[in-house]
């Protein structure tokens, strides 16, 4: 889908806030606001809006430590990674995969408590994965910069 002008300032003013009002969004880039909603429905159907979430502050002290995983995959075939794709989407302490090329198959973003929340999750899920080889884990000590991606 080609976006215009208003598409990409609608996308814009829906990232700074997602809860903004319809009516305030139509004012803001110029539409009435059944138009404004028209548009927005577009953007959702098309898949360019995928949905909308709330983001969270980093965690405290005592919340939830990242952990950086990378995983191997005993062999890169097509079965065998659309079976540990499938497999890693019911992890629900894997807050995200990503696909990756180089020396490791796959990156993911972990949750745990504290060492031994992460051991369980190692050990009960991580190492259960269908196909994994290696697995290699680093722990955040903070977040520097997060960017959240601008229309475009």
């Amino acid at each position: 889908m080609a976006l215009d002008s208003i598409d990409r300032r609608m996308l814009q003013l829906l990232r700074q806030d997602g809860r903004i009002s319809n009516s305030k969004l139509a004012e803001a880039v110029g539409l009435s606001p059944s138009a404004c909603l028209r548009r927005l429905h577009t953007l959702e159907t098309s898949g360019t809006i995928r949905g909308y979430t709330a983001i969270i502050d980093d965690p405290g002290p005592d919340d939830a430590s990242i952990v950086i995983v990378q995983i191997s995959l005993d062999r890169q075939t097509e079965p065998v990674m659309r079976h540990f794709e499938a497999a890693v989407r019911r992890a629900v302490e894997v807050r995200e995969c990503y696909l990756m090329t180089g020396t490791t198959d796959y990156f993911l973003r972990v949750e745990a408590k504290n060492m031994a929340d992460y051991e369980r999750i190692h050990t009960d899920v991580l190492s259960r994965l269908p196909g994994v080889a290696r697995i290699q884990s680093s722990f955040a000590i903070r977040n520097v910069i997060r960017h959240e991606r601008q229309p475009g």
